[in-house]
């Protein structure tokens, strides 16, 4: 059986010729600019495609077209925010990649003074992520460990009820409590009766907020484990504790390593918490158990509402430096779980 067909050209032809007119109808008018004429151009490509495949192929297939179409455009609108954010960075960051932002501070820079980097911030995101997700890391995974293999009744359910609240809680919120905690009645004991800042507070703050994300991330990751897996291995006479770790844990490792990702890249673009626990600072500080101490995240913030005229580039570039910092980090994340996950 043979069927008519649009050639391969039509659809090309016919978000041109979208274009075409909208651009007319937008400019001719005077109601808007170029992100208008694309809004129109893909109404009128759907409502000109759906009326050749009609013609054409009959009402089912132009159905199809229109829809795949439709679920092509929402991918593309998906894409273009991201590609948009990536080229800011890159065209707006680039102006101060230089050696003398990644090996210089703040400390005794002035408003005229075009030089000063970020050392110290990229340093303090290092400590006080690296120190959260030390601490949430393994909490978070036993907690999903307990909830998913042993959990029952409701304490359980109480877990994950404190849970999902903490995912909903403001950053500034945690930044708070540590300050209220931490800073005005831990630290004095340490610290000859003083209050003091520091990089540790900030990783205690994040900790907070990377918590709750790991425990849903990973509890989720558990359960999609094939039980099977788990009853070979007890069939086998292999202890519960070692199936988890030996079976469960790698099978779910992908999906775990990508759930703490995504808690690291929140924690690392955190500024509240920072601000209100770890103070900031211009000088370089690598003892986060002491003084005041920056991030990048942090960095940003003030230098995008600095007076100085130099000051919104060493933004643009920190944050870069901050998005570069993640990618690198989840790259190699996912390289370690691919090289260590179960063996199929």
């Amino acid at each position: 059986m043979r069927a008519r067909r649009l050639p391969g050209y039509t659809a090309p032809a016919v978000a041109v010729a979208a274009l075409a007119l909208a651009a007319a109808i937008v400019y001719g008018t005077g109601i808007g600019g170029p992100v208008l004429v694309v809004l129109v151009g893909a109404v009128l490509y759907l409502i000109g495609l759906f009326a050749a495949a009609n013609a054409v192929e009959g009402r089912r297939s132009a159905r199809n077209r229109t829809w795949s179409a439709l679920i092509h455009s929402a991918f593309v609108l998906a894409v273009l925010p991201l590609a948009s954010v990536v080229w800011t960075l890159f065209s707006k960051g680039a102006e101060r990649l230089d050696v003398n932002f990644f090996q210089t501070s703040m400390n005794n820079i002035g408003a005229r003074d075009p030089e000063g980097g970020a050392y110290h911030a990229i340093v303090g995101t290092l400590e006080q992520v690296g120190i959260a997700t030390l601490i949430t890391v393994p909490l978070g995974i036993l907690c999903a460990i307990y909830i998913v293999e042993y959990g029952r009744g409701r304490f359980a359910f109480a877990i994950r009820f404190f849970v999902d609240v903490m995912t909903g809680i403001p950053s500034i919120v945690t930044g708070l409590f540590v300050l209220a905690f931490w800073v005005l009645i831990v630290s004095p004991w340490f610290n000859d009766g003083r209050p003091s800042f520091s990089g540790f507070a900030a990783a205690l703050a994040l900790a907070v907020l990377m918590l709750p994300t790991i425990v849903r991330s990973t509890e989720e990751m558990l359960r999609l484990v094939p039980a099977p897996l788990r009853e070979g291995a007890y069939a086998l006479g292999v202890p519960k504790w070692k199936t988890i770790l030996r079976v469960v844990l790698p099978t779910a490792l992908p999906g775990i390593v990508t759930g703490v990702m995504l808690a690291i890249a929140r924690a690392a673009g955190e500024t509240a918490p920072v601000l209100l626990v770890a103070g900031g600072g211009a000088a370089i500080n690598t003892n986060p158990f002491e003084n005041n101490q920056s991030s990048l995240a942090l960095f940003v913030y003030q230098q995008a509402g600095d007076a100085s005229r130099y000051a919104p580039a060493r933004a643009w570039t920190a944050a870069l430096t901050l998005v570069a910092l993640v990618l690198v980090l989840t790259i190699a994340a996912k390289l370690l779980a691919r090289r260590n996950r179960l063996s199929r």
